[in-house]
């Protein structure tokens, strides 16, 4: 089994916020995140796929696809947009960066599979002190 991974940028705001919770409280849980102007951030993905070594093509799978499939299905909907108000998966969850890395595994696993790779691991790293990794 070998991993290859594929990085991408994006920018985008997004507001952490309980629209149940008084902004008070949503202060106190989430800080400066619940500020009431939003906030962005420059964010890095990796997306990781498994597989053994194809003998035609060398490839465990080809990274120009797995480009092309976070182009379509992540990139043009998360960059530079709102992720509470803009973006189709992330509409009625938690922006969390937790939850940002569930939806994009859950968003390009099937065309991941489809090429021939098992994706492994969706990581977003928000800041420089903070990333998540999710394995599915």
């Amino acid at each position: 089994m070998i991993y290859i991974t594929r990085k991408e940028t994006f920018s985008a705001a997004h507001k952490l916020e309980r629209t149940d919770w008084t902004e008070a409280h949503n202060m106190e849980v989430f800080g400066k995140c619940s500020n009431p102007n939003w906030h962005g951030h420059n964010y890095i993905l990796h997306v990781t796929v498994k597989g053994e070594v194809n003998p035609e093509t060398g490839f465990v799978i080809n990274l120009s696809h797995v480009s092309e499939i976070l182009k379509s299905k992540v990139l043009a909907k998360v960059d530079h947009k709102n992720l509470n108000m803009d973006v189709d998966f992330m509409l009625g969850k938690l922006p969390s960066t937790e939850n940002l890395a569930i939806s994009i595994w859950n968003e390009i696993k099937e065309d991941i599979t489809a090429l021939g790779g098992i994706l492994h691991c969706i990581k977003i790293q928000e800041t420089d002190k903070n990333f998540v990794e999710y394995y599915g």
